[in-house]
């Protein structure tokens, strides 16, 4: 797992310009671009791989079949919802949002991201500015029941 961090207008700027393909007025909002800081969490099957393959784990075959799950794109995963969480406690607003398939590829070559590692989405941090419309699925979609969500002793 590993965070890049874009601070100041200079380095979200060339995110934005990197990523962004769509018409003026579209995705992303004005506000969004205004976050004054961006954080991409990436995961790493190499880097996961390689690092149980070291001696004090021994899986030097490096097999995949070992992980039923990609516990590289978890780890990845759990450190985004820690910077979520954390944001909130601290008074911050924050989002986390994903990228067109290209956009991947052209923010790896803006900023010189290796091969091996790939980008589970973004995280904005900052203000929301009072002012800002609240444009959300929380204020058009309700919630599931919690019997759809959580099954108790069988699904």
């Amino acid at each position: 797992m590993a965070l890049l961090v874009l601070e100041g207008q200079d380095q979200t700027g060339r995110f934005w310009q990197a990523v962004a393909h769509h018409a003026e007025g579209e995705w992303p909002g004005e506000g969004l671009r205004r976050a004054p800081v961006l954080v991409i969490p990436f995961a790493s099957k190499k880097v996961y791989l390689d690092r149980y393959a070291e001696d004090d784990k021994g899986w030097a075959d490096r097999d995949e079949a070992r992980w039923p799950v990609p516990y590289w794109m978890v780890d990845a995963a759990f450190a985004s919802m820690s910077i979520l969480l954390s944001s909130v406690n601290e008074g911050l607003g924050a989002l986390f949002f994903g990228l067109d398939v290209d956009g991947y590829d052209r923010l790896r070559r803006a900023f010189g991201v290796p091969e091996e590692w790939s980008a589970i989405g973004v995280i904005a941090l900052g203000h929301r500015a009072v002012s800002d419309p609240v444009a959300s699925s929380r204020d058009t979609r309700s919630r599931r029941p919690s019997g759809q969500v959580v099954h108790r002793g069988h699904w």
